[in-house]
């Protein structure tokens, strides 16, 4: 090894007399081998001395120590095992691009200890070359940043955490003013009410119905609200409009490298919902594999991230809504019954706008003093015709159409009297007037009739006592009407 040593000492010295013509060689005395290694023993870091191939030729004290071999031993092993099969691509790639060019190389990798353990190191290649050029010799110093490379990895964690728990508050901020109050007082909604009081204060798993516009998610963060968990996160996602590649990374987070785009650890909601309450919204629209994982994580309390396979404990309460049969969903095989009778514990309808018609003016008179406050606008009186023709309206869109509409109205308001465009609450496909309630009060009666017979056959279709029977029509043609009006069966499967 001394004469390596020595034959780079000696190739330098040589080269930096040749500019000077007829001068008399003069050579330093190189360096003792000994005084070498002492340099190379105290330098801190791992000192590798390879050939233009890559075979070793000579390492210090620090490699023999780190990987717990020795030199002969190192000679004949593949270093390769003891890289990061994560970063060994990018590791060979590099080293290939080195010996092709002949250029210094530098990246970081981690490399496995004597006792298991991966650390960062920097690697930095210099290649020495001989007068004609070429490489003979590389030499190599692996600095350990283990420190520093676990510090970013920190500082990355936190930073996904605040970004994730702000995604988090943001959509909690944006929903806070879709609904402020549960506003009514009719039987229908005290009837809500009523159930909302009784679950909340409990941990139990509650199942939300009704038809889209309702205000299921408002009745969801009453329960949240009012609970013990209050204090806790409130945590929303909503499966109809998540693609569904991504609801499971979404719902249990990822591991780095979990798939493509996953460049660091992400928490899922759940683990964000730690302590807290997630409501999943449109829960009918989950895809089959993540109701399997979303079964395990109730079953459980545990989850696993997308690409990771260590268990993480959460404690959370789940509120889960649907505007779908679930029953006919099971039936079509499109969701799990054994989910199903997991978050079915605690049901609660919300009945559409149509059967509590006497929260109508109540809710029009809040949503025009809010929205007019909202535009500084001084809104004295609500017109009669308006409210008239709002309590004749279907209102198929629910809360939510008649709060889009009140909002439109209020913005186009120029006076201080409030009041509704006639042909925004005209049944589609009519031509208003009078007529235009008419297909509407046929629909409700067609509906009254499957409810009362389904009432009578505690939510029965087919057989000679189900509800088809009783209304002399088919059993299929029964279920599409079911499935066309929204109406949910099973509201009327414990019916007395």
């Amino acid at each position: 090894m001394g004469g390596d040593w020595k034959a780079v000492h000696v190739t330098d010295s040589s080269d930096s007399h040749r500019s000077e013509p007829g001068a008399r060689r003069e050579e330093t005395p190189p360096a003792s081998e000994e005084s070498f290694r002492l340099i190379v023993e105290t330098i801190p870091g791992l000192i590798a001395v390879m050939t233009a191939d890559g075979g070793v030729e000579h390492v210090n004290r620090q490699v023999l120590e780190y990987f717990g071999r020795t030199l002969d031993e190192l000679k004949r092993w593949g270093t390769t095992d003891a890289v990061h099969p994560a970063d060994l691509p990018e590791v060979a790639s590099a080293w290939q691009r080195a010996v092709a060019t002949g250029q210094p190389y530098e990246f970081e990798h981690r490399i496995r200890r004597a006792d298991g353990e991966y650390r960062w190191f920097q690697s930095r290649g210099l290649p020495l070359r001989d007068a004609d050029g070429r490489v003979v010799r590389w030499y190599n110093l692996l600095t350990d940043i283990d420190a520093r490379k676990r510090s970013e990895e920190e500082i990355k964690r936190l930073q996904g955490r605040l970004r994730d728990e702000n995604l988090a508050l943001r959509e909690e901020i944006d929903q806070a003013f879709m609904f402020e109050e549960i506003v009514g007082a009719s039987p229908a909604l005290k009837a809500v009410l009523l159930l909302l009081s009784k679950v909340a204060p409990t941990d139990s798993t509650v199942l939300i119905s009704g038809e889209t516009g309702t205000g299921k998610e408002l009745v969801a963060r009453a329960i949240h609200r009012h609970s013990r968990r209050a204090d806790g996160a409130f945590v929303s996602l909503n499966c109809a409009a998540t693609p569904p590649s991504l609801i499971a990374s979404e719902l249990f987070g990822h591991e780095k490298g979990a798939f493509t785009g996953a460049v660091q650890q992400r928490r899922g909601r759940f683990e964000l919902a730690h302590n807290g309450t997630i409501f999943l919204d449109e829960i009918g629209e989950m895809p089959m594999d993540t109701q399997v994982a979303l079964l395990r994580v109730l079953q459980e309390r545990q989850l696993e991230r997308v690409g990771g396979n260590r268990p993480v404990p959460v404690d959370v309460r789940v509120v889960a809504a649907t505007n779908r049969d679930l029953s006919i969903a099971i039936a079509e095989g499109s969701f799990r019954s054994d989910l199903f009778y997991r978050l079915d514990v605690f049901p609660i309808h919300v009945p559409p706008l149509r059967k509590r018609r006497e929260d109508i003016p109540i809710l029009v008179e809040y949503f025009v003093k809010r929205f007019a406050d909202q535009m500084a606008k001084r809104i004295g009186r609500i017109e009669r015709r308006t409210l008239e023709l709002c309590e004749r309206y279907s209102w198929p869109g629910n809360i939510r159409e008649l709060q889009n509409i009140v909002e439109r109205s209020v913005i186009l308001c120029a006076g201080d009297t409030f009041s509704i465009d006639e042909a925004w609450l005209s049944t589609p496909g009519t031509t208003g007037g009078d007529g235009a309630a008419l297909p509407q009060t046929l629909l409700e009666q067609e509906r009254d009739m499957i409810e009362a017979a389904l009432l009578k056959s505690r939510g029965t279709v087919a057989g000679p006592r189900g509800a088809a029977a009783r209304l002399g029509i088919p059993a299929s043609t029964l279920e599409s009407k079911i499935r066309q009006l929204g109406i949910e069966k099973r509201r009327f499967t414990s019916a007395p």
